[in-house]
């Protein structure tokens, strides 16, 4: 098949969180033609499962067979903000070459082509919606699925794999204060913001002293800030994200953030846990050794992001990494791109991880 077309035709097709149908019945498609059995499920995830030698029967999807699963947990949604795709100088451009619409066209055509010469092993590739926003297509298929091993799609190079993720939180602050004069005492609503924000990060520079990894530190990002007043109140509203180390604890934080904000309203939602993979395990050993047959030196890596690897981690409980080609400095950004090099370098990965993985004698799951 073309790959590049393949993957050019999946930037062509605009899909922010909440609004993928669109691709979802394109890769549908696509997928059977390229010889998987495909069902869209009631959340809008399109399931493809390799069909010879290991017929997918109709949904819902059986927990587990007899045969060790191969699991590829792609996301078929992006960040808003339309980037035309072309390719150019040997770049694919467009919204979610990197994030992730690159690696989950690389599990695709990396699956398709080493399935048909796989008798041991099953296959499913699974494009998952809004995980850019509320995780709703991996909460969906969590517990439709016991695999023995896990590959969720995000940008890690062709020759990376990422072993974690950090956790994250998201802060309200809310403050409203009697309007008054620019001579008089006391401190606006916006300047009390700024004090909040200021001792916030005092707190965190105390937590992250002596920690030399950014993985290990507790992170804060200032995404939004707006005041406005009618003559009697003057409002403040600030949004804070954080990005939290394993052994983080969130409940201490919340009470300090609380006894920081001066009476301010706190809210806190969108609440994940940092996860953080084994590397001793059948599944790593087969990246590894995938990695040096095509001349790369591999490289662990921890993000300080997250991904529905923090979810589909703790809950499977089996070997897990999260890989995929592109560089993950260029998630979310306007000049988003992936080297037409790399992502055929990591099909080339990921089909021999398949084989790899045939190869070898289903692990011992834990409980």
């Amino acid at each position: 098949m073309d790959e590049v077309g393949f993957l050019l035709e999946l930037l062509e097709i605009y899909s922010p969180s909440g609004k993928e149908a669109t691709l979802a019945s394109y890769l549908a498609e696509k997928m059977a033609q390229l010889g998987f059995d495909v069902q869209i499920d009631e959340v809008g995830n399109v399931i493809g499962e390799s069909a010879p030698p290991h017929p997918c029967p109709p949904a819902p999807l059986p927990l587990r067979t007899s045969a060790p699963l191969l699991l590829f947990l792609g996301h078929i949604d992006t960040v808003p903000g339309f980037i035309p795709a072309r390719l150019e100088d040997g770049r694919l451009y467009g919204r979610g070459a990197v994030d992730a619409k690159g690696p989950l066209a690389a599990f695709i055509v990396a699956a398709a082509r080493a399935a048909p010469s796989l008798t041991n092993i099953r296959i499913v590739v699974i494009g998952a919606v809004e995980e850019e926003t509320s995780s709703r297509g991996a909460l969906h298929i969590v517990d439709k699925f016991k695999p023995d091993y896990a590959i969720v799609g995000e940008p890690s190079g062709w020759n990376g794999i990422a072993l974690g993720y950090k956790g994250s939180l998201l802060l309200s602050y809310r403050l409203s204060l009697p309007a008054k004069h620019n001579a008089a005492d006391g401190l606006s609503a916006p300047e009390e913001a700024i004090g909040f924000w200021n001792r916030l990060v005092a707190y965190a520079e105390e937590i992250n002293q002596g920690k030399a990894r950014r993985f290990e530190m507790l992170d804060l990002s200032l995404q939004e800030i707006n005041s406005s007043g009618d003559g009697f109140v003057q409002r403040t509203e600030m949004t804070i994200s954080l990005r939290t180390p394993v052994g983080f604890e969130v409940e201490t934080f919340k009470e300090k953030a609380l006894g920081l904000a001066n009476g301010a309203e706190l809210n806190f939602r969108n609440e994940e846990a940092p996860f953080r993979a084994d590397k001793n395990n059948q599944l790593v050993r087969a990246f590894l050794r995938a990695i040096r047959a095509l001349g790369g030196k591999p490289l662990f890596k921890l993000k300080t992001g997250t991904s529905d690897m923090n979810l589909i981690g703790p809950a499977w409980g089996c070997p897990v990494v999260a890989y995929g080609p592109g560089d993950s400095s260029l998630d979310h950004t306007p000049n988003e791109y992936v080297e037409v090099e790399e992502y055929l370098k990591a099909i080339n990965v990921l089909e021999r991880v398949c084989h790899g993985i045939a190869n070898q004698q289903a692990p011992k799951r834990r409980g």
